[in-house]
């Protein structure tokens, strides 16, 4: 067991974000939530005018339809763009180390044969990833992009699809207080980048830049090693670039993507124990922050506090859970001569198993995907906390889409209320019909659909040739790249050859199902109970902010989330626990 300092970064990870996102809440909806007539005037004349740069003069007035048309466009030409500058990076500039085409990658097949021809597959795949703000990498950033790319595509969709997230989230606490006029996207859109993303981001970067992470447009440094310098001269190319504004916006704007292909782990990404709980606070920090602003905008701010209370609930047992596994000897030490302790496999030294642990559990929470471990040898029941996590996808999972996902339960809620006492439920003085359980229960099923079909043909067909690990463990690694993918995360097990078409095509077709139903559905359901008339509240309503909603909606999450994973599963991280070699 570590000593009691080693317990000092999970509560700081915990109570920095939790104090800082109540001020920010309230900053963000009095910033993000402007009436119409004063759009445009004193501090909301900043993104006014970026508006009227792109020809939109004044707000318009959205209806949920026109609200999710609008982002769609928005991302389809996210997608078109990104894949352009991705694909003919060669021949654009800031590229100092000739940089060719990411569909040049190589891959290798199913039967291990080596390609080095063009595939836009990879491509595909990672324009998917990170418009839908996951960030799943099947690439290493440092080897295969050039700076360009690097800001002018990866850095540039970390700051506009998160902030489309938190978009919609504002459309749908708009439709769910009331308000036939759900806003207008774009407004939205410039609100949200200017007044929250860009500048924690680059209070983040400044911070990080002081902390000794590189920020600079120079090639790779060649530098003479040491066996070099007593034989004859052998230089290693060390690569360094704009790292510490990809990193900022990686971490505040939930996103995950490395600039580096080991991520956090990587010294010039995390190099530091103060960047380390810096990049770590920061993780939750607008996830949080959202649910905060959300009783703000519902004027129900107890109710924001029942869904906040089990959020932080389901993520403080599964952090403890993780923890306590991750400080168990591996099993993969026992019985051999050497000293038995925590689980120090694919980690650094000076983080150890309880910062790794933690982190583990807040950057999948939070469908952030950052790693300072590899998730690939944590004892079985750990690696069991984070894709459980992620397999939930509603405790704080994401900018905005944390709340999308949870409304969604909520609505579910309500419905096992009303049917308990044989009353048609209510929500937020709103009759919930058979319209609003059918689009809750869709945006529901859908996500396991994804993760178990596409983890069940995976690994009956021959592609499980990919996966290098056999048993329960090669098992848990394809369940846990599409629950990854399915939950817009990005972190993998990594146990798995994923870049070829077969894994870049499958992943990137879950990526846009796991994020744009999850997204439009909510927003349905808000559009909908916008149109109902409010009802009075009665000795039978069911009240929302109390410890009786606070339980039955925490019970109504796990039951879902067991009927759902449970079987995968327990073939998954409780198999391989199971299988793992017994103490002596």
């Amino acid at each position: 067991m570590e000593s009691s300092t080693a317990w000092l970064n999970p509560t700081w990870a915990f109570a920095l974000p939790i104090a800082a996102s109540f001020p920010l809440g309230w900053l963000m909806a009095r910033l993000l939530d402007v009436p119409t007539n004063r759009a445009g005037k004193g501090i909301d004349a900043i993104p006014m005018f970026v508006c009227r740069l792109i020809g939109k003069k004044t707000p318009e007035a959205m209806s949920w339809k026109q609200y999710a048309y609008a982002m769609l466009a928005f991302n389809a030409a996210l997608f078109v763009i990104a894949f352009g500058l991705l694909y003919f990076q060669q021949s654009l500039p800031l590229n100092p180390d000739d940089k060719g085409s990411l569909a040049t990658l190589g891959y290798k097949d199913a039967a291990g044969l080596a390609h080095d021809g063009a595939d836009t597959a990879v491509i595909f795949n990672t324009v998917c990833s990170f418009v839908t703000n996951t960030n799943l990498q099947h690439y290493s950033g440092e080897q295969n992009l050039s700076y360009f790319s690097q800001i002018g595509s990866i850095v540039w969709l970390m700051f506009v699809t998160p902030a489309a997230g938190l978009c919609v989230m504002l459309a749908t606490l708009r439709g769910l207080r009331g308000d036939r006029d759900l806003g207008d996207f774009y407004v939205d859109l410039m609100r949200s980048l200017i007044f929250v993303l860009l500048p924690l981001a680059l209070v983040l970067a400044v911070a990080l830049v002081g902390l000794g992470v590189p920020m600079t447009f120079g090639p790779a440094t060649k530098a003479i090693t040491l066996d070099g310098a007593a034989t004859k001269v052998e230089t290693q190319a060390i690569a360094r670039g704009p790292v510490a504004a990809l990193v900022a916006i990686k971490q505040v704007g939930t996103n995950g993507g490395g600039y580096f292909g080991p991520n956090s782990t990587h010294p010039f990404e995390n190099p530091t124990p103060w960047s380390g709980l810096l990049e770590l606070a920061s993780i939750p920090l607008l996830p949080m922050a959202s649910i905060i602003m959300a009783g703000y905008l519902l004027r129900d701010r107890k109710h924001s506090l029942v869904i906040f209370g089990v959020m932080l609930t389901l993520l403080l047992v599964g952090c403890v859970i993780a923890i306590l596994a991750e400080v168990q000897p591996s099993a993969a030490t026992l019985g051999l001569p050497v000293h038995s302790g925590p689980n120090m496999e694919g980690k650094e030294v000076r983080f150890g198993p309880v910062a790794s642990a933690t982190w583990a559990a807040i950057t999948t929470a939070t469908s952030n995907g950052s790693v300072n471990s590899m998730h690939d040898s944590l004892n079985p029941i750990a690696g069991m906390v984070p894709m459980v996590l992620m397999m939930l996808n509603v405790v704080f999972s994401g900018i905005g889409a944390g709340f999308e996902n949870m409304l969604m339960y909520i609505i579910v809620a309500v419905f096992i209320a009303g049917l308990m006492v044989g009353r048609t439920p209510e929500y937020l003085g709103k009759k919930v019909e058979s319209k609003e359980v059918k689009l809750a229960m869709l945006a529901l099923l859908i996500h396991p659909l994804v993760i178990c079909g596409g983890a069940a043909i995976f690994a009956a067909t021959s592609w499980k040739a990919f996966v290098a690990n056999p048993g329960a463990h090669g098992f848990s690694e394809i369940l846990y790249e599409f629950t990854s993918a399915a939950a817009n995360n990005g972190s993998g097990f990594e146990g798995l050859a994923d870049n070829n078409p077969a894994w870049n095509i499958a992943t990137g077709i879950v990526l846009l199902l796991g994020r744009f139903p999850a997204l439009i559905f909510p927003l349905a359901v808000a559009g909908s109970l916008a149109t109902k008339k409010r009802v009075p509240q009665t000795t039978g309503t069911l009240r929302t902010d109390n410890l009786t909603f606070a339980g039955m909606l925490l019970g109504t999450v796990i039951l879902v989330g067991a009927l759902s994973f449970m079987p995968a599963v327990v073939l998954g991280p409780v198999a391989d626990q199971l299988t793992s070699p017994a103490k002596p």
